[in-house]
C-alpha cells in the first residue's frame, strides 16, 4: 500500500430473493489458489467471483453484495489486512464475515490484529477443502438466514406499513362516522330536547286545564247547589199553597183545575231540581241508599201514580201486568220509585198523543225483569249507544217539544246498578217504539215468602194517630217555625195551625232564638238561610241551654246535600228536611215523638193548644 491512503466509493448493489444464489468472493494474487478455492468451493452450489487483488475485490463489493469473502492475507499493493479494513470501515459492509487465507505461520499477535479489522476466521496452506468448504457453507448459511430474516423483517414492516394505513383509514373512517353519529345524536338531542319542551309544555298545559276543570267542576256543583237552593224556596211556599187549597172545599171548577195545574208543575220543577242536585252526586259517587224490602206491587204502584197525570194529559193507554204471587226486592223506595218513574216518564214524553204503554213484571229465576214497552218515536240506531249517557236527548220532528235535562235515563242506569242490577234499551228505529227492560235481583228472604213487614201503598199519611179506649185520637205539638222568606214562613204556620198545633213564628235567627227560649217549643222548623243568625247557629245556642235539649229540631232548607245534612247535624239539628216541605214526611217524624205532656182529646173533641 507505500503507506498511501485508499478512497472508495460505495454503491448499493441489487437486491436478492430469499432462494436466490448467493455470492461468495475469493480475492487472491494467484489465479492457481484462485482455482483451487473454486474447486472446493464449486460443490455448495453459489457464485462465486474472483478477484485478483485488494482493490478489484473492493470494486466487486461496489457493485454486488457478497456472503462471505475469502482473503489472502499477502498480496501485493495493499495486504489482507488493509482490504479487510476498508470492507468493514462501510456500514454496509461491516457484518460481512471474513475469511483469512495465509500460506506463512500466523503469530497470536497477527490473528488479534486480523480479529480487529473484522476476520472471523483463518485458514491455513494448503487448505484442507472439507475444513474451507465447511467453514464457508456455514457463514453461508448464517448468510442466508440472515437475508431471510431481513426479507421478513422488510415483509413485516410493509405488512405494518399496510396495517398502519390501514388503520389510519379506518380511524379516520370511524372518525368520520362517529361525526356523523354525533350529529345525528345532536340533532336527536336537539329534537328530543325540544320534544321534552314541548311534553312538559303539554303536560303544564294539561295540569292548568285539569285545575280549571276541577275549579269548574267545584264552580259547578256550588252552583247546582246554589240553584236548588234558590229554587226550592220559593217553591215551598207555593206548595204550602196547594196544600192549603186542597184542605179548602173549591166549589169553582176552574179554581180545582187551576191549583192542580200548578201543583203538577210544582212537582215537575221539584223533581228537576232534584236531578240536577242527583247527577251531581251521582258523578261523585255520593248517592247514599236506604234499603228496604219493599214488594214489586208497591212499586209499580207508586210508579204508576207519578207517571199517571203525565199519561193521562196525552191520552194513552197503559197496560200494566204484574204477577199476583208475592215479588220483593231489597232497595231504596224512593230511588228505585224514581227509576222506574223515569223510564214511565220517557216512555208517555216520547209517545204521541194517544199511544199505547205497557208495564210488566216478570220474574226470571233469580231476578226480576220490569219491561216498559211504547209506541212512540223509537230511537234511532247511532243514538242506541250514547242512550245513558248523561245530557243526552232525542231530537223530535213532530209534536210539543220536551222539556228535561238529558240526565233521566243516566239517572236510572246508576240507580239501578247500585241496586246490582241492569238496564237495557231496545229499538227497530224511528217510528217503531222503544223497549227498556230493568234488572233487579229478587229478595228471597222470609218476609218475601211471608208477605210480612213488607212496605205497603196503602200505609197511611197524616197526622199522628193512636188509640186510646178504641178512639182515635191527634197529639197536638207546640211548634215554632222560622224562616225569613215571608211567603214560606205564613203558608207553613197556616198548614200546621189547620192541623191542630199550637205555632209560634220568627222572620229571622235572632228573634227564632229568643222565641225558643220565651215559648219552650216541642219542635222547632229552623230555616238555615235566615238573617242576623243563621239556623247552624241557632240551634247551637239552642242546645247550649239547659232547655234546649228537650226540644226536636228540624232544618228546612233548600240545601239538601250530603254535607248539608252532616253540618246540619253537627249543628245539633235532630233532622233535615229539604223544601218544599214534603207534608207526610213531616207528619211522620212529629208523629214518632214521644207523646207531649200537653192536654190530649178525644177525636171530635177539638184540639187544645199547650200552654
Amino acid at each position: 500500500m507505500n503507506g498511501g491512503t485508499v478512497s472508495l466509493q460505495w454503491s448499493e448493489s441489487s437486491g436478492m430473493g430469499a432462494n436466490d444464489k448467493v455470492n461468495i468472493l475469493l480475492v487472491d494474487d494467484q489465479q492457481a489458489r484462485l482455482l483451487t478455492y473454486e474447486s472446493i468451493l464449486s460443490e455448495l452450489g453459489q457464485n462465486l467471483v474472483s478477484a485478483h487483488s485488494g482493490l478489484e475485490a473492493l470494486e466487486k463489493l461496489m457493485k454486488e453484495e457478497f456472503a462471505v469473502v475469502l482473503l489472502d492475507v499477502s498480496m501485493p499493493d495493499m495486504d489482507g489486512f488493509e482490504a479487510a479494513r476498508l470492507i468493514h470501515e462501510h456500514p454496509r459492509f461491516e457484518k460481512t464475515p471474513i475469511i483469512f487465507v495465509t500460506g506463512v505461520h500466523v503469530s497470536e499477535l497477527d490473528r488479534l490484529k486480523g480479529y480487529k479489522v473484522g476476520a472471523v476466521d483463518y485458514v491455513s496452506i494448503p487448505v484442507v477443502p472439507e475444513i474451507l468448504r465447511s467453514k464457508v457453507a456455514v457463514l453461508v448459511e448464517l448468510y442466508c438466514k440472515r437475508r431471510e430474516l431481513q426479507e421478513l423483517n422488510r415483509t413485516l414492516a410493509l405488512a405494518n406499513a399496510r396495517l398502519a394505513q390501514a388503520n389510519t383509514t379506518l380511524q379516520a373512517e370511524k372518525t368520520r362516522e362517529l361525526e356523523t353519529l354525533n350529529r345525528v345524536l345532536q340533532c336527536a338531542n336537539a329534537e328530543l330536547e325540544a320534544a321534552n319542551r314541548s311534553l312538559q309544555t303539554e303536560v303544564t298545559e294539561r295540569t292548568r286545564v285539569e285545575l280549571v276543570l276541577k275549579e269548574a267542576d267545584r264552580h259547578k256543583d256550588e252552583f247546582l247547589a246554589m240553584l236548588a237552593h234558590e229554587l226550592r224556596n220559593p217553591l215551598a211556599p207555593i206548595h204550602n199553597a196547594i196544600q192549603l187549597m186542597r184542605r179548602k172545599q173549591l166549589g169553582d171548577p176552574q179554581v180545582v183545575w187551576s191549583r192542580d195545574i200548578i201543583e203538577r208543575q210544582v212537582v215537575h220543577l221539584t223533581r228537576l231540581v232534584d236531578d240536577l242536585l242527583d247527577v251531581s252526586r251521582i258523578t261523585r259517587g255520593k248517592i247514599n241508599l236506604n234499603k228496604e224490602v219493599i214488594e214489586l206491587k208497591t212499586l209499580v204502584a207508586r210508579t204508576v201514580e207519578i207517571a199517571q197525570p203525565l199519561i193521562e194529559e196525552r191520552g194513552h193507554t197503559l197496560t200494566v201486568a204484574v204477577p199476583d204471587r208475592m215479588l220483593a226486592v231489597l232497595g231504596d223506595p224512593t230511588r228505585l220509585t224514581q227509576a222506574l218513574g223515569n223510564v214511565l216518564g220517557n216512555a208517555a214524553k216520547y209517545t204521541e198523543g194517544g199511544g199505547r204503554i205497557t208495564l210488566s213484571v216478570t220474574a226470571i229465576g233469580a231476578e226480576v225483569e220490569i219491561r216498559v214497552r211504547d209506541s212512540g218515536i223509537g230511537i234511532p240506531a247511532e243514538l242506541m249507544p250514547m242512550i245513558f249517557k248523561l245530557f243526552t236527548q232525542l231530537d223530535r220532528t213532530s209534536g210539543p217539544a220536551q222539556s228535561g235535562l238529558g240526565i233521566g235515563l243516566a239517572l236510572v242506569q246508576r240507580l239501578v246498578e247500585m241496586h246490582g242490577g241492569s238496564v237495557s234499551a231496545h229499538s227497530e228505529g224511528l217510528g217503531r217504539g222503544s223497549e227498556f227492560v230493568i234488572r233487579l235481583p229478587l229478595f228471597l228472604g222470609e218476609a218475601a215468602s211471608s208477605g210480612q213487614n213488607l212496605r205497603s201503598s196503602n200505609t197511611p199519611s197524616g197526622l199522628e194517630q193512636s188509640m186510646i179506649n178504641g178512639e182515635a185520637i191527634r197529639t197536638q205539638r207546640r211548634i215554632l217555625v222560622a224562616d225569613d222568606n215571608n211567603d214560606a214562613l205564613e203558608s207553613l204556620a197556616t198548614l200546621l195551625q189547620l192541623s191542630g198545633h199550637e205555632v209560634f213564628t220568627a222572620p229571622n235567627g235572632a228573634a227564632a232564638l229568643e222565641a225558643a227560649e220565651r215559648q219552650r217549643p216541642e219542635v222547632a222548623l229552623l230555616d238555615i238561610g235566615m238573617p242576623k243568625l243563621d239556623g247552624y247557629e241557632v240551634a247551637r245556642r239552642i242546645r247550649a241551654a239547659p232547655w234546649g235539649q228537650r226540644i226536636t229540631l228540624v232544618a228546612l232548607t233548600g240545601w239538601g246535600q250530603d254535607s248539608d245534612r252532616r253540618r246540619s247535624q253537627e249543628a245539633g239539628f235532630d233532622s233535615h228536611l229539604v223544601k218544599p216541605l214534603d207534608l207526610d214526611k213531616l207528619t211522620d217524624l212529629l208523629a214518632g215523638l214521644p207523646s207531649s205532656v200537653a192536654s190530649v182529646e178525644a177525636k171530635g173533641a177539638g184540639a187544645k193548644s199547650a200552654g
